[in-house]
């Protein structure tokens, strides 16, 4: 593996009159798929953190990617979860690749659940982060109603979003935001009409499928499930772990302490010892 988080180059791949920014990089010599991993709310590819990815990329091929019309990508921007989920299934094609595993943290998390959902043969493996199912729990801490659309955010709200409160968790939201930002190129923000769609595309996804048995979609997804959070999620409440860990038929859960949305960036050594274990376990 020549290429890493920080140098591997920004290229595109154009699907229906959009140019989807991504970047690919990682151990080839390998039978693991690729992985593709999908980003939270606004967040473009230099939201993830290094540490996590280069980890990642040892054993595979990792892809990170931008929607529609997110960060360095264009187009206009999606306003309903499966719209994105079909995007990026399209984009996976053009890329000439016919089996994946997908990493979802957040609002990217209802992309690869419906991603795995309406696209299934093209997924091996389904990891979902910070996340929920189509008509879970939606009652987020009011303060994060008001924290994550804010036009420029800072590292303050990051914090308050994504880590838990201890000292040690503040300590973990600072070695983070270090790591995040040393990219030399980094994405530019996604604009604020992607975020109101993004708003938009997450009030359509609070419905529930079904008023009699809301989670019996996810029964039908058996693909093996990887599902963390924290502890104490003020944006995606942690009950919604429990919902899909209790409806996939072949889903592991994993609660990390003192944590809140962004559990794999606060525990990221932890989060790759779970997650290359569960990547590469046959069967």
């Amino acid at each position: 593996m020549t290429d890493s988080h920080i140098t591997a180059q920004t290229r595109h791949v154009e699907v229906d009159g959009a140019r989807f920014a991504y970047r690919r990089w990682g151990n080839t010599a390998t039978a693991q798929p690729p992985l593709l991993m999908l980003q939270h709310f606004r967040g473009g590819m230099d939201h993830w953190d290094p540490l996590m990815t280069d980890g990642l990329a040892q054993g595979r091929e990792v892809i990170l990617f931008n929607g529609r019309g997110v960060a360095s990508s264009t187009g206009t921007p999606r306003t309903r979860i499966e719209d994105m989920a079909d995007d990026a299934a399209a984009a996976v094609h053009a890329l000439g690749l016919e089996k994946i595993d997908v990493l979802g943290f957040s609002l990217g998390g209802f992309q690869a659940l419906d991603l795995t959902w309406r696209h299934p043969d093209l997924v091996r493996k389904l990891m979902l982060l910070g996340t929920g199912p189509r008509g879970g729990d939606p009652e987020m801490e009011p303060k994060a109603l008001t924290t994550a659309p804010r036009p420029m955010p800072v590292f303050e709200d990051f914090e308050y979003l994504f880590f838990g409160r201890s000292e040690k968790a503040r300590q973990a939201a600072r070695a983070f935001w270090e790591r995040r930002h040393a990219r030399a190129d980094q994405d530019p923000p996604s604009s604020q009409a992607v975020a109101a769609a993004q708003i938009e595309a997450n009030m359509h996804y609070l419905p529930r499928v079904s008023e009699d048995d809301p989670f019996a979609y996810l029964r039908t997804i058996h693909q093996p499930t990887f599902i963390l959070n924290g502890v104490h999620d003020v944006m995606v409440p942690t009950v919604n772990s429990f919902y899909m860990a209790r409806n996939f038929p072949n889903a592991q859960l994993f609660i990390y302490p003192d944590a809140g949305h962004g559990a794999q960036f606060q525990y990221p050594q932890r989060f790759l010892h779970h997650a290359v274990h569960f990547l590469g376990e046959q069967g």
